[in-house]
């Protein structure tokens, strides 16, 4: 498999990019968050917007990233992910002490059903979840140990030198020249059927969903790659998929804490 050829490039460019990551970028979380308010329940979205003063799940979105650089919220940065090997499932692989992005969404669940819990705790933990959910679509989010989830897999990207992590993140969506407004508004029309199918399961086998997907990319890209127009026909709609994909399953866990 090509993964097995990963050469470390530029490594102060991939120490760089490894600390300034932005998960999906702020256009994807906030479609993924956009997308989610298209599929709440009348209660569930009334109860929200009380818990969050009326912002917007899209608004909120990106509230993970931005405390990412105060040391007060050092213990959720491993939250973001998770990483274990490709030949190991993540049931088999020893879990991080610090926990990952399976657990942190499970968290967020367990606080936001809580009766006990304040609304400051339940409102801060509603914007984890909205966040990691979107995390958890973006595929080298599940993702190996060995280059930080593709933060050190150097490629280029149409001639400029970054990493496959952040050509996932953000140089995929952002060369689409969409609003993630208008992300949001014309994601893929689906089939009762198909609504259904994306709809089941758990967060863990959402997770494994991704992990394939995870494969598959580096099973088709090099290391040291020129990425480009090719890439994106390949890839944008497997982007906007994700990010719609992501968008619905949120709807549900909130629906179902909600409603």
């Amino acid at each position: 498999m090509k993964y097995l050829k990963i050469v470390i490039l530029f490594p102060l460019i991939a120490v760089i990019c490894g600390f300034t990551s932005e998960d999906w970028g702020r256009t994807g979380h906030r479609a993924t968050g956009a997308i989610a308010e298209q599929h709440l329940t009348k209660k569930a979205k009334r109860q929200i917007g009380q818990l969050l003063d009326g912002k917007s799940l899209a608004l909120v979105s990106t509230y993970a990233d931005e405390i990412r650089s105060d040391d007060a919220y050092r213990e959720y940065a491993p939250w973001h992910y998770v990483n274990f090997p490709f030949d190991l499932t993540y049931d088999s692989h020893p879990k991080s002490e610090q926990g990952d992005i399976y657990v942190a969404i499970n968290t967020c669940i367990a606080v936001l059903k809580d009766k006990n819990s304040s609304k400051e705790k339940k409102a801060f933990h509603l914007k984890l979840l909205v966040h990691f959910v979107g995390d958890l679509h973006q595929p080298l989010h599940v993702g190996i140990a060995e280059d930080r989830g593709g933060n050190r897999f150097q490629v280029q990207w149409f001639d400029e030198g970054t990493n496959l992590h952040r050509v996932w993140d953000e140089e995929l969506i952002e060369s689409f020249q969409m609003s993630y407004s208008e992300l949001a508004e014309n994601t893929k029309m689906l089939s009762e059927i198909e609504l259904e199918n994306i709809k089941k399961g758990s967060v863990k086998d959402w997770m494994n969903e991704s992990r394939r997907l995870c494969v598959k990319i580096y099973e088709t890209t090099e290391s040291g790659e020129n990425l480009g127009y090719r890439y994106m026909y390949d890839y944008m709609d497997v982007v906007r998929e994700q990010l719609q994909r992501g968008g619905i399953r949120l709807a549900v866990l909130l629906n179902e804490i909600f409603d």
